[in-house]
């Protein structure tokens, strides 16, 4: 599918002017304004009111701004609620990995579930879930209202990312480690790790950490859903829990990266093993993807 990407103020504010763009992307220092956005095709059927299937809390799109923020300051840019999966604007694998074909994800009931599960071989294998090639954004909000799985090594995230030739800069939204060091997890009655903490990390580049922090919530992240999310300015980044700030770090990062939803197994986490439940009934479960640009972006500061 083709993607606009737009990188000379000329062309730009062309762009903008007969409305090729949102006015978000029109800011008058647009030398370093670069925005990549499916076709208006693609983005309508991202943009799908959940009440065409039934939704139990339906949601029109003027009601979809981000949480705790000022919705007049943000233009919708990508809305996924999940009415069915959408190839076209979803790859099922990342890029340097072949997709394995053992089916541990869907869309059902407005979420996308991805669970733990063994292949073929035996073995519990990643799932990535992402936008690379198809959406991709430079600075705005970005959020994600998921329930996360339970079981020892698992490791469900919500993580921004490019490959820009040999550059690797990373946006860790959430990551949970529930197999961990307390507080990463616990186990409950039945002896099964359940996530409590989650973990958010900002990349430079591969190997090039700008910085990152543990959050505690003291709550169980697999028995509800709550809303992780990110404000990513051009010399900022902050981070949010459920609307509460968590973190805020003084990054400067100007690449446009995609979005990432994956359930994979290890880390912190540690190896899975038969006391990590398997199948839908323990799916990482992603309510809505949603990400804005800001209607006045903010200047970069020299």
């Amino acid at each position: 599918m083709p993607v606009y990407r737009i990188e000379s103020p000329v062309l730009l504010i062309t762009c903008c002017i007969f409305g090729i763009l949102p006015l978000a992307a029109c800011d008058n220092d647009a030398s370093w304004n670069t925005v990549e956005l499916l076709q208006p095709d693609a983005m309508h059927v991202a943009a799908r009111s959940e009440a065409k299937r039934g939704r139990a809390h339906p949601a029109a799109p003027m009601e979809r701004i981000p949480y705790g923020q000022d919705g007049a300051e943000y233009e919708l840019t990508f809305s996924e609620e999940f009415d069915d999966y959408d190839s076209r604007i979803w790859n099922d694998h990342i890029w340097y990995e072949a997709p394995n074909r053992t089916r541990n994800y869907a869309v059902e009931n407005g979420l996308l579930k991805i669970w733990p599960e063994r292949d073929a071989s035996g073995n519990f294998f990643n799932r990535t879930i992402d936008t690379d090639g198809k959406f991709s954004q430079t600075y705005g909000y970005f959020e994600m209202e998921a329930k996360l799985p339970r079981g020892k090594g698992t490791w469900p995230a919500f993580w921004l990312f490019a490959h820009h030739g040999k550059r690797r800069p990373e946006i860790d939204i959430m990551e949970a480690y529930a197999g961990g060091a307390p507080p990463w997890g616990f186990k409950d009655g039945d002896g099964v790790v359940r996530p409590r903490a989650y973990g958010v990390t900002v990349w430079h580049d591969k190997g090039h950490e700008a910085g990152r922090r543990q959050y505690d919530t003291r709550s169980d992240l697999s028995a509800r859903f709550h809303k992780y999310a990110m404000k990513w300015e051009p010399n900022r980044q902050t981070f949010y829990f459920d609307g509460k700030t968590i973190m805020t770090i003084d990054v400067s990062m100007s690449e446009p990266m995609y979005l990432l939803l994956d359930l994979w197994f290890g880390s912190d986490s540690g190896k899975p093993d038969d006391s990590t439940p398997q199948g839908k009934a323990n799916a990482y479960q992603v309510n809505y993807v949603r990400a804005w640009q800001f209607r006045l972006v903010p200047r970069k500061e020299e």
